[in-house]
């Protein structure tokens, strides 16, 4: 492949979900029952998100992931057909449902319940049947929504052909040596750092892994270390209404500029334009935004 594509190929390596989002004026406590005042349904999971993020942006991007043979998957599969992402190397299971998630969505903050399902059922195989993708492929990008022996394999396949690695440490799971070290570039939440990193000391995290490792909250503000000094660059506003999918947002814009050699910071602040896009639409995928809607 060229050294920086304008419309590189991605492989992203992970979840899909139908996300259910009931709209209520508080969260319930425990035992406690509140009315909904409105339902939501979206397409969601951290790959898929990421997978229609990139194609977006203007990625050829190919899927690998695993749904369920049912309703809620064939769903999914025609909604990533439809943004012109490839499905060859998605796989259905009759041993699970498609992945789902329960998000109760009050006072501008969220309380979520995921349910792997058929995501959990993605086996190392699966992706080493998409190996000749790897031999061109510019990026592999993953998360952590699927078995960590799927994320492995991911790795190894990128490191065998030479192919640079992408992570969206999320959920918070503690992730391998030689994972952390094959890493062009990490995504993680603040919150999860410990448990990401869990052999390694927390004190100096963002200068041992410099223009690596890319540290996230929920003002859609990033902090990294670039060689030098730390940076911390943020945007914000009062539109900000929606923080789901902003980590799979900030994630796919960092991917595409990354892929394109953009400079680190120039990752950075493209990746928190795209976040941002999202947090003032609606569906963590749904809200995407596509290269013509940015500045």
């Amino acid at each position: 492949m060229s050294d920086f594509p304008v419309n590189p190929k991605i492989i992203v390596v992970g979840s899909s979900s139908v996300d259910l989002v009931l709209n209520t004026k508080t969260h319930p406590e425990p035992g406690q029952t509140v009315l909904a005042y409105k339902t939501e349904h979206f397409f969601g999971g951290k790959g898929a998100n990421q997978a229609v993020g990139t194609a977006r942006l203007g990625a050829k991007v190919c899927f690998i992931g695993c749904l369920g043979k049912d309703r809620n998957g064939q769903e999914i599969l025609d909604n990533l057909r439809n943004e012109g992402v490839d499905v060859r190397y998605v796989v259905q299971t009759d041993q699970a449902a498609t992945g789902s998630a329960y998000v109760s969505a009050s006072e501008g903050k969220n309380s979520i319940i995921v349910v792997p399902a058929a995501n959990y059922l993605l086996t190392p195989e699966d992706v080493e049947a998409a190996e000749k993708e790897f031999e061109t492929a510019d990026l592999v990008l993953v998360q952590l929504e699927v078995p960590m022996e799927v994320v492995e394999a991911s790795t190894k396949l990128a490191l065998k052909h030479g192919v640079k690695l992408g992570i969206y440490a999320a959920p918070g799971l503690k992730l391998s040596e030689a994972v952390l070290d094959s890493a062009s570039f990490i995504v993680a939440k603040s919150a999860d750092l410990p448990v990401i990193f869990e052999d390694r000391p927390h004190s100096n995290l963002t200068k041992a892994f410099a223009n690596v490792l890319f540290v996230r909250d929920d003002s859609n503000s990033t902090t990294f270390y670039n060689g030098s000094e730390m940076r911390y660059l943020r945007n914000d506003h009062d539109e900000i209404l929606h923080k789901m999918g902003m980590g799979d947002a900030f994630t796919a814009g960092f991917a595409l500029a990354f892929c394109q050699g953009k400079s680190t910071e120039e990752c950075v602040r493209f990746g928190n334009n795209v976040s941002h896009k999202v947090a003032i639409n609606r569906g963590s995928q749904a809200g995407l935004p596509f290269l013509k809607d940015l500045d």
